[in-house]
């Protein structure tokens, strides 16, 4: 954690005029054979230099357990949420306040069958003080970590 905090740092401290957004998001994919199946989820955390690029940094963790759709959106909700309070106590410490914007990108849109869930899902998030993106602008969720699931 201390090492991705110091590459944040480092990233913002080469432009700091810049306007940065800081987004967490969560994607999952199930993936099995011989009857059996895993779970990946890819949590994504993205520095992204408004206008000009960005960086990302990703971890992968397996789970072997059968989920249902609701379940899984709510995992990876729960996923981003629990790294946004660890990680911005540690950011505050390194990065001046004003420099970003913190956003919590989720893997739910208007259409398809997660639609039914975007209030309960936002309202987990903003509930715990942070910004929350649904699709189509939550690509750090649908785009960045489901790149590495």
């Amino acid at each position: 954690m201390e090492e991705l905090v110091l590459e944040i740092q480092k990233y913002i401290k080469e432009e700091p005029d810049q306007l940065y957004r800081l987004v967490i998001g969560t994607d999952s994919q199930i993936r099995g054979s011989n009857g059996s199946s895993e779970i990946f989820f890819v949590t994504a955390v993205v520095i992204h230099r408004i206008g000009f690029g960005g960086r990302y940094f990703w971890s992968r963790e397996k789970r072997a357990q059968k989920m249902f759709l609701g379940d899984r959106i709510y995992t990876e909700t729960l996923l981003s949420l629990q790294l946004a309070l660890s990680l911005i106590p540690l950011i505050r410490n390194a990065v001046p306040d004003g420099l970003y914007e913190l956003e919590i990108h989720i893997d739910v849109g208007p259409n398809g069958a997660t639609r039914d869930m975007i209030k309960e899902v936002v309202g987990m998030v903003s509930g715990n003080g942070f910004t929350a993106k649904t699709k189509p602008d939550s690509y750090g969720a649908y785009v960045v970590a489901d790149r590495h699931t």
